[in-house]
């Protein structure tokens, strides 16, 4: 196993472990844990949240469905569906392991001969499209909740950057979108590179095959709008489940993409339960009370609970697929060595 391989893995799962402990640690000095066993649930808050958690994946996995059909490639929906589980599944798994989105690019290349760049692509744009609306979502609710006014650091900080990222990503969306003012002479360009040339060409041309897929892009952004205000929902009934006060709807439709936004960082754990509970304890309840710091976490520990048992779907595919998963891992694991190829 190379340096990279063993020490970057190690670091992660330090980093994660770390955040982690001093959140529990803030949790217990505030008694959250030990008044969580006495306090009284609401199960029928809990399996809501399970319910909308399904089928906010379920969603995902349809929308990635249509923007595989809309490059012209043989694809079912219920391959989307085996495929997508078993990406969910491996993006729980532990560190090291090969994430699930790459997973998904390779063994849906597989099944793809000779349209490896597309496949990629379909993951690539498929992931933009679920980021740009998350923070879309997020710099609606801001303006309709006011949240912008409050004299909070973290509220403020979260606020500005999220119009920050806003508009980055309107750019970021815009400038592949827009008509090629060089009339394909920078993807020669390209195309021309040395090593990663040919490839990269080639992602450049699949990624501008959506240029024509307009409606379907557009018919995705909405699903995903649908997805973020599910995942909102989850997270607020799960609050609702194990505390009696909490914060409103509204303030979720921030604090939860915002939350969900630092899953981003290559760090599975850690990021999501940390920024829930800063913000859950900095935003004012509507009485003008606070949530004790911890509770977020609490709230966030329930969340990866139910993701891990919607995972488990992915298990049953994974013991009827472990052949040709065997053989997409290590395609997948050689890939950063094999560059764009």
């Amino acid at each position: 196993m190379s340096f990279n391989r063993l020490v970057i893995p190690v670091l992660k799962i330090g980093i994660s472990a770390g955040i982690l402990a001093y959140l529990a640690i803030q949790a217990q000095s505030n008694a959250v844990f030990a008044d969580l066993v006495d306090r009284p649930k609401r199960w029928g808050f809990l399996a809501a949240a399970a319910c909308a958690f399904l089928t906010a994946v379920l969603l995902t996995l349809v929308r990635w469905y249509y923007l595989v059909r809309a490059l012209g490639l043989d694809f079912s929906l219920r391959e989307a569906l085996r495929l997508g589980f078993l990406g969910f599944l491996f993006n729980l798994a532990p560190m090291g392991i090969v994430g699930g989105d790459l997973l998904k690019a390779v063994m849906l290349a597989r099944q793809q001969p000779g349209h490896r760049a597309e496949a990629l692509v379909t993951v690539f744009v498929d992931r933009v499209i679920g980021l740009y609306v998350l923070f879309l979502v997020a710099l609606a609710a801001i303006h309709l909740t006011g949240m912008w006014h409050l004299d909070v650091p973290s509220v403020q900080w979260t606020c500005q950057g999220v119009v920050v990222l806003a508009v980055a990503g309107t750019i970021g969306v815009i400038v592949p979108l827009a008509p090629d003012l060089t009339r394909g002479k920078s993807t020669e360009w390209a195309g021309r590179i040395p090593g990663v040339g040919p490839a990269l060409k080639r992602i450049i041309l699949a990624v501008r095959m959506y240029r024509l897929k307009l409606p379907v892009l557009l018919a995705c952004c909405l699903m995903t709008v649908a997805v973020h205000s599910l995942f909102a929902l989850v997270v607020y009934w799960i609050a609702g489940g194990l505390y009696a006060h909490h914060h409103r709807l509204d303030t979720h439709f921030v604090v939860v993409p915002v939350s969900a936004a630092t899953q981003v960082l290559p760090i599975n754990l850690g990021p999501f339960e940390a920024a829930l509970d800063i913000l859950y304890a900095d935003i004012p309840l509507p009485n003008g009370s606070h949530m004790a710091r911890g509770q977020g976490l609490v709230v966030a520990l329930a969340y990866r609970v139910i993701s891990l048992g919607i995972a488990v779907i992915g298990v049953c595919y994974y013991l009827g697929s472990r052949r040709e998963l065997s053989d997409a891992l290590h395609e997948a694991q050689r890939e950063p060595s094999n560059g764009p190829s």
